[in-house]
């Protein structure tokens, strides 16, 4: 059986990414089934907020959240047969991985999250390079400021 390391984010992102890799065939016609261990990542809440909400809320909301995640992508998964194991993350990536590896054993390592602008997300295993590739990257607030200039001075 394969094994599947699949961290995820945003549950449409990731069913277009496994797409490829999940035959909707019968568990019978395919030669092997994969067991999948979906991890969770949450998103990251402000700083802020700690001020008003206390650690079991945030730890209920997130609880909730990978619910709502899981209960999205599990269903699809099952459907052919496969194995699906769901996990929620706590904690650094690299380290999880780490952990899950040494439950599982040999598995490959998907990382599933949805890209956002300007933001770089941090590595799933130290195998991983860090996603800088030269690229400038500007918050949303400069770009917008640049566009009103721009627009302003026609």
């Amino acid at each position: 059986m394969e094994k599947i390391i699949v961290y995820v984010d945003d549950a449409a992102h990731a069913l277009q990414m496994l797409a490829p890799m999940h035959s909707s065939a019968p568990a019978g016609v395919r030669a092997t089934a994969t067991h999948w261990v979906l991890v969770a990542c949450a998103p990251r809440m402000t700083r802020r907020i700690s001020k008003w909400v206390s650690h079991s809320a945030r730890e209920s909301w997130r609880a909730k959240w990978a619910d709502k995640l899981f209960g999205a992508l599990v269903p699809g998964l099952q459907n052919g047969g496969d194995q699906v194991t769901p996990v929620l993350a706590r904690g650094p990536l690299p380290e999880l991985t780490e952990q899950l590896k040494a439950e599982h054993g040999t598995v490959r390592v998907l990382d599933a999250r949805r890209p956002r602008f300007g933001q770089d997300l941090p590595p799933v295993s130290t195998e991983q390079p860090a996603s800088h590739d030269g690229r400038w990257t500007l918050p949303g607030a400069v770009l917008g400021m640049g566009a009103l200039l721009v627009l302003a001075a026609d």
